[in-house]
């Protein structure tokens, strides 16, 4: 990987900036041995060679090549350009192409090609299914998309490594988390980004349209609001509500650190952690790993490490504090890593060095979460018998939110639940541990790989087991009898 000036190691090519090169080639030997060593000079990774057209002396080639950023990938493009005797026709950001026209299509579950279906899929025969609701409004669960629709909710406050870029600006977001929800779990979804001031607006909008909705997905909700919001939307609606930037990055991180203790032979209990980062994930991290049972949690914000009676800490961080940190240890990230065993990292890039994981007590683990960049990047690692995960695709042991909410959601809804408890989300943390085989589990392997389709289905069912033993169920909502 190639190193910066500064002695980081700079992001590798990955598909998110890959770009396709039309080019038209002299035919004649070399000319595409010269363009290739061209891109693989500048760091480019050529993912694919295809040919378009022969035309005489000259041949057309699609060229699909992996960059690290949008900067790389213009570099890629103007020493291409600059080949003798290649002529690049077109290039083609393949992340901007993909999102053409948005990710999202809605389709019909029934077909409508006679006068009978009309009759039934709308008028007159659907004025029997509007009576019925509205006389009966539990049937809206089965006899409406209510059964199997979830909105995924936004202000565009908090996007992903963005930040506060707006409503609209995190709609490609939203739309990417709709068609994971249907990928992984069959879950219809649809995005909802609202263009509201403050959380009474926000909860009121979403109070007024939850109607279609059998959940609610927040997402990307800066704190301290997405705190607020997620109460009053539990309090209010009689569907589950889940913040997904919260509890979906807590799961999975307790299903990791489960694993990663067995892999470095230590206790969860017996663990000293600290998680770097109080916004809604470092929050959200610090409860599961108490309910979990870890006993030695620091939290640390950018005031430092969080500790009962600090003047400037109110709300979630004020509870952080009063129920954390029971040595009240002060100082440095650096000087906190010092003999800890876990490092959890929900901040931003490059807060962590070599130096300070070599402090920590032997066999340290080190989940670097930040994204697109890691608070330390694995390869800085090298040689310490560190067990690291990140948030990245690109490096063994990805932490990643789709291990936990597909499923959660699956298993609310199957099971008709009014809310998602700790409970659930405990024992949705046990079947992603679970999903790793014992035998299978190691320092690069403590999570399953988010394509492990059997991953939902335990999850979908420890949730729903979860929900029934919390007594969160609605009556079952009987078929209609002719």
């Amino acid at each position: 990987m190639p190193t910066s000036t500064s002695g980081h190691a700079e992001p590798s090519p990955n598909a998110s900036y890959s770009l396709t090169l039309e080019v038209e080639l002299e035919n004649r030997p070399g000319t595409l041995g010269r363009l290739a060593s061209a891109i693989g000079e500048a760091g480019g990774n050529i993912l694919g060679l295809d040919i378009v057209e022969v035309t005489g002396p000259r041949l057309v080639r699609a060229i699909t090549v992996l960059a690290s950023d949008e900067a790389h990938a213009a570099r890629i493009h103007e020493l291409s350009r600059s080949v003798p005797g290649v002529w690049v026709r077109s290039t083609t950001d393949r992340t901007l192409r993909l999102h053409q026209r948005g990710k999202l299509e809605i389709r019909s579950k029934v077909p409508i090609t006679t006068r009978d279906d009309l009759a039934m899929v709308y008028t007159p025969g659907v004025a029997r299914v509007c009576r019925l609701l509205a006389n009966d409004p539990a049937q809206a669960h089965r006899y409406s998309m209510k059964a199997n629709t979830v909105a995924v909710v936004t202000d565009g406050t908090a996007v992903l490594g963005l930040g506060d870029i707006g409503p609209l600006g995190a709609l490609p977001v939203m739309e990417g988390k709709a068609a994971l929800f249907k990928e992984f779990a069959d879950v219809d979804a649809v995005p909802l980004c609202l263009s509201v001031r403050d959380a009474d607006e926000l909860v009121e909008t979403v109070e007024r349209l939850a109607i279609p909705f059998g959940g609610v997905n927040l997402e990307d909700i800066a704190a301290p609001r997405c705190f607020e919001v997620e109460r009053r939307l539990k309090d209010s609606l009689d569907i589950p509500v889940f913040h997904d930037d919260q509890h979906g990055t807590a799961v999975v991180v307790l299903a990791a650190l489960r694993n990663a203790a067995t892999v470095v032979a230590k206790e969860l209990a017996a663990l000293r952690v600290v998680i770097v980062g109080m916004g809604a994930a470092g929050v959200a991290c610090a409860k599961i790993l108490l309910a979990a049972g870890v006993e030695d949690i620091v939290g640390v914000d950018r005031s430092g490490p969080l500790v009962a009676g600090r003047s400037d800490l109110a709300g979630e961080k004020a509870w952080i504090a009063e129920h954390t940190n029971p040595h009240r240890r002060s100082g440095s990230i650096a000087e906190l890593l010092r003999g800890a065993d876990v490092f959890v990292g929900v901040s931003g890039p490059g807060v962590v060095t070599r130096e300070d994981v070599a402090a920590m007590a032997p066999h340290p683990i080190v989940f670097a979460l930040a994204n697109p960049d890691p608070e330390v990047r694995p390869e800085a690692l090298e040689g310490l018998g560190a067990v690291v995960a990140t948030g990245r695709s690109d490096y063994p042991n990805q932490i990643n939110n789709v291990l936990c909410f597909p499923g959660i959601f699956r298993g609310a809804l199957d099971a008709g639940a009014t809310d998602i408890t700790e409970s659930m989300k405990l024992a949705a943390a046990e079947a992603i541990a679970s999903s790793v085989p014992e035998g299978l589990l190691a320092g690069d392997s403590i999570v399953p790989s988010v394509f492990d389709r059997a991953v939902v289905a335990r999850v979908a069912e420890a949730a729903a087991a979860a929900a029934a033993a919390d007594g969160v169920l609605r009556p079952p909502v009987a078929a209609v009898s002719p």
